[in-house]
């Protein structure tokens, strides 16, 4: 019997699932947003949101102009869902934080997307350690370089 070592996959092939994966997880979310009446990007925006972020931060994570972000920051703050708050060191600047109804609704959000749930129980728990593990490793690089 042969022992082989699998082949390595070419980068293109990698960036090609992880482009698909992420086409798929992006969908779920979507679907789950609207179902609390939000849409991708308001819901993306809720996500950012782990403590106060600076509306041009805001901007910045969502690749936009900053008037785009007062529109979306608008709707969710009319609906409770996050709240301006003026930044300590520069009361010019609007941090936007998200209410606790504003986290209750993302946390739901998450816990419904049931296609991304589904593709994660398909791992068993070494080989989800070995995914969060690569994906940690992955992450700083990518979050640098989508700065840069």
């Amino acid at each position: 019997m042969s022992t082989t070592a699998p082949q390595r996959p070419t980068k293109l092939e990698l960036l090609e699932l992880l482009a698909a994966i992420g086409t798929a997880q992006w969908r779920d979310f979507a679907a789950a947003a609207a179902r609390h009446g939000l849409t991708s990007t308001q819901a993306k925006v809720l996500a950012q949101l782990d403590g106060p972020v600076p509306m041009r931060g805001l901007a910045a994570l969502l690749a936009c102009d900053a008037s785009n972000v007062t529109g979306i920051v608008d709707r969710l703050q009319a609906r409770g869902l996050v709240r301006r708050e003026p930044e300590p060191r520069d009361r010019r600047v609007k941090n936007v934080v998200a209410t606790g109804e504003g986290r209750d609704v993302m946390r739901r959000v998450r816990e419904e997307m049931q296609a991304t749930h589904g593709a994660l129980d398909e791992l068993d728990a070494a080989e989800g350690a070995t995914l969060y593990a690569l994906l940690e490793r992955l992450r700083p690089a990518m979050e640098r370089d989508a700065a840069s």
